[in-house]
């Protein structure tokens, strides 16, 4: 079976515990590489970033589908799976994930000229994505071309915030992988439907052994920090900066919603589809907040729209 490379690059921002040789004022995020293409140098680049508890290894089934044909590369988000966690907690926000996207997007630039660019993001990486391409002026390598934004847009609903706050960076301890699975799940059957199987190799990477023995989550519970200061008022205000971002998007843009999201409404689905990208809707039945790109029907409307040249959406 086909297995990602785990990589690095460096990015601005003091880490809380930075790497030995490293800048005092960098911090390194982690990205993974699925490339079965036959070139290392592969210029059409497909970059799939995941949602705000999540890590990289979440795409593993969708990269594994496309990794033939593109080069895929999944970062683990600052303060997430094999990246650094940051001094100054306020840094976990929107700005910064986008800042550090961008350096990775220079890497790849350097390390070999991109020709294609697309991107995946789901709930926060698709903030990210809309982030990253609702900037014109922002120096990137090559413009994204197709953009898939998995269950988020610019309204967020408030009681999908609240309900994510309830969990968000709370203390816990597992003594094994498959209890940490479970506790997962708890939180996660909004996901919809998974075999035991699938959920098992979902939850592995969101673990990391503790010193003092044991199991914690993968990521910094300091996440949570700039998470809680968030308002209703702070709300509205994203809201609209958000709505300017979507507006300004170029790149050609579908978005996944799970019939029975919490956190994307269907009125705010529609309005996407109506105005900015226009973007083209695609919903699963049976699944909320948000769809985890493992079921074939999931995996077959991304890779048809990133690849496909006969898809109509994707034209």
């Amino acid at each position: 079976m086909i297995e990602p490379r785990l990589n690095y690059v460096s990015c601005p921002g003091p880490a809380a515990h930075p790497q030995e040789g490293a800048s005092a004022q960098q911090h390194r995020m982690a990205w993974w590489e699925w490339n079965a293409t036959g070139n290392p140098h592969h210029p059409h680049v497909v970059v799939c970033v995941h949602g705000l508890s999540r890590q990289g290894r979440d795409f593993d089934t969708l990269a594994r589908a496309l990794c033939h044909k593109v080069r895929v590369v999944c970062p683990d988000v600052v303060g997430r799976g094999q990246s650094d966690w940051l001094a100054d907690p306020m840094g976990y926000q929107l700005g910064q994930y986008a800042g550090d996207m961008l350096a990775l997007l220079g890497h790849l630039h350097q390390q070999s000229p991109l020709q294609t660019l697309d991107w995946v993001g789901t709930s926060m990486g698709g903030l990210i994505g809309m982030a990253v391409c609702g900037q014109p002026g922002l120096p990137l390598p090559v413009p994204v071309r197709r953009l898939v934004l998995n269950d988020v847009g610019p309204v967020i609903e408030w009681q999908a915030l609240q309900r994510i706050g309830q969990y968000l960076g709370q203390p816990v301890r597992f003594e094994s992988l498959q209890q940490a699975a479970d506790m997962l799940w708890s939180l996660s059957t909004t996901f919809g439907p998974h075999t035991p199987e699938q959920w098992l190799e979902l939850s592995r990477a969101m673990v990391r052994p503790l010193a003092e023995g044991g199991l914690g989550l993968h990521y910094d519970p300091a996440i949570a920090v700039p998470f809680r200061a968030i308002d209703a008022q702070a709300a509205a205000a994203g809201e609209a900066a958000l709505w300017q971002l979507y507006d300004h998007i170029d790149a050609r843009t579908l978005l996944l919603r799970g019939a029975q999201s919490d956190l994307l409404s269907p009125a705010t689905a529609q309005a996407m589809g109506q105005r900015g990208p226009q973007a083209r809707l695609v919903e699963f039945a049976g699944v909320g907040h948000a769809p985890t790109l493992v079921a074939p029907d999931q995996v077959d409307a991304v890779a048809s729209f990133l690849l496909d040249p006969y898809d109509k959406s994707a034209a």
